[in-house]
């Protein structure tokens, strides 16, 4: 497998964000060491966010091939610093390029992997989606690996429908599917409901903030949350409930339920999102407002929102 490193003489946009389709170790690193060798040697900043059993393999072929230089490189653990799909683009990609704004940027990011469930794997698309208005312009490379041998067929085509460009055993191409715009629109659906008599339901106003937020605060001590994920609970639905009153038509309704793994609570309004990147983008410390999903998607182990004029729900989910 040859993966290209550079990508200074493409001259439409200079972020460029390719998928990388592998099968096995041997693949995986051949696709992905190449990458970040020659970003350190060219004195770039590389910062490599994989899953955990990525990370050891990788971290070993950096080193054997950059010897103590290898420590240049940034490493994450995107099962936790990517659990929240929502929080990948502000807490991991741009944190990273935005610490180093006049320099050319490399990046691994897998945020895709055998195991991310069915209520994650929207999330995850999007997130793959709006990389590309995030970074429009940015000298940034961010390179995206898919492991074809544990992800089904779905997964697969969407990757070529997010990335302008896809790296295989064959080489380099461009995809002829690329439509990111369209798989933030194919994945904003309506969010599926709990079974009947799961969910505690309670509308609110502005007169009812201090009772919705209390029982938020209640259903999590019940689903056993300790008591720092429960003030993050009620952290959360506070901006959710805020957000619904000042910007979603004054009223709202929160729904809330335990499930074996996760409490669930959602909020509902009369609103609408129209940015798709709300929450994802990095807020400057000097602008008032704008940051209540962002928080949330800090706060949260998952956020799945659904958008269409007149209506918003924004759900999210802590792990018990």
């Amino acid at each position: 497998m040859t993966v290209p490193t550079s990508h200074a003489s493409r001259p439409a946009d200079p972020f460029w964000h390719p998928a990388l389709f592998y099968r096995g170790l041997e693949q995986y690193l051949a696709g992905t060491v190449p990458f970040v060798v020659d970003g350190v040697r060219a004195g770039e900043p590389v910062a490599v966010a994989v899953p955990t059993w990525r990370l050891e393999p990788l971290s070993q072929a950096l080193r054997e091939e950059l010897g103590a230089t290898a420590d240049a490189v940034t490493l994450l653990d995107m099962t936790r610093a990517g659990r929240n799909p929502g929080r990948i683009i502000p807490g991991v990609l741009r944190a990273f390029a935005d610490r180093h704004p006049q320099a050319r940027v490399r990046i691994i990011g897998e945020p895709i992997w055998p195991g991310r469930s069915a209520s994650e794997y929207p999330a995850c698309a999007q997130h793959e989606a709006l990389i590309n208005h995030a970074f429009t312009g940015r000298d940034v490379a961010i390179l995206c690996p898919y492991d074809l041998d544990g992800l089904d067929e779905r997964v697969v085509a969407d990757a070529a429908a997010t990335h302008p460009v896809l790296i295989d055993a064959d080489g380099e191409a461009p995809s002829d599917r690329y439509a990111p715009d369209a798989i933030v629109a194919a994945y904003n659906q309506p969010l599926p409901d709990p079974a009947p008599g799961q969910a505690t339901t309670l509308p609110f106003d502005r007169d009812a903030l201090e009772r919705t937020r209390a029982l938020a605060i209640e259903h999590a001590v019940t689903a056993g949350l300790d008591p720092e994920r429960v003030l993050d609970v009620e952290l959360a639905i506070s901006e959710l409930i805020s957000n619904s009153v000042i910007h979603g038509g004054g009223t709202g309704t929160l729904r809330m339920w335990i499930e074996p793994t996760h409490l669930v609570l959602d909020v509902s309004d009369q609103g609408h999102l129209t940015d798709p990147l709300v929450g994802r983008r990095p807020v400057p410390p000097d602008t008032p407002g704008g940051r209540g999903v962002l928080l949330v998607n800090q706060l949260a182990d998952l956020v799945r929102i659904h958008t269409i004029p007149q209506a918003t729900t924004v759900r999210v989910y802590f792990t018990r």
